[in-house]
């Protein structure tokens, strides 16, 4: 179970993007991710501070020119809850549901501005792009074999090594939620 705190932390908008760019580019400077975002470097130092706290990324010295440069990466770890694992603790389920919450607007916002660019993007990533839904009717355990399989499947994906074979790689957003719903 992750501390609420860290939750807290990665719920933010421009944390959370911060730690999107570190895991799609690598480690970067603060200037790097300043530059990247749009945002002030005091602003970043910050926000890298809080996301350290948290343990979600971690320096990276062995990057630095000098004493004065500074590397941060992601740490290497899968960021997984659900609000009933604070169920003890009112505040704690709270930042969890705020969290959850704050994660499907920033998965959807995704989609929404390669939806928008998608005329941009030459054919064959067009033509690859891909949505899929489908009704199911299963029960609690059989949603939480689904899960596991969808979750083994995507994790094998980005552990997998990258060939350099000149194909033209770029970074893929990939979710998926199995939710009970009513139509």
């Amino acid at each position: 179970m992750l501390d609420s705190k860290v939750l807290a932390a990665m719920a933010h908008p421009l944390r959370r993007r911060l730690m999107d760019v570190l895991k799609v580019n690598g480690p970067a400077t603060v200037s790097t991710l300043a530059e990247t975002t749009g945002q002030a470097i005091g602003n970043i130092s910050h926000h890298m501070k809080v996301l350290a706290a948290a343990e979600l990324v971690e320096e990276a010295p062995e990057l630095a020119n000098d004493r004065r440069e500074r590397w941060w990466k992601t740490r290497p770890r899968t960021l997984s809850w659900s609000p009933r694992d604070y169920a003890d603790d009112p505040a704690a389920t709270a930042v969890a549901e705020a969290a959850q919450s704050l994660n499907l607007d920033h998965q959807v916002a995704l989609v929404r501005a390669a939806m928008a660019g998608r005329e941009s993007q030459p054919e064959d990533w067009q033509a690859a792009t891909f949505s899929t839904e489908s009704w199911l009717r299963l029960s609690a355990a059989e949603l939480a074999e689904l899960q596991d399989e969808i979750i083994a499947l995507v994790q094998r994906w980005s552990r997998r090594e990258a060939v350099d074979d000149g194909q033209d790689r770029q970074p893929v957003f990939v979710f998926a939620h199995g939710v009970p719903a009513t139509p």
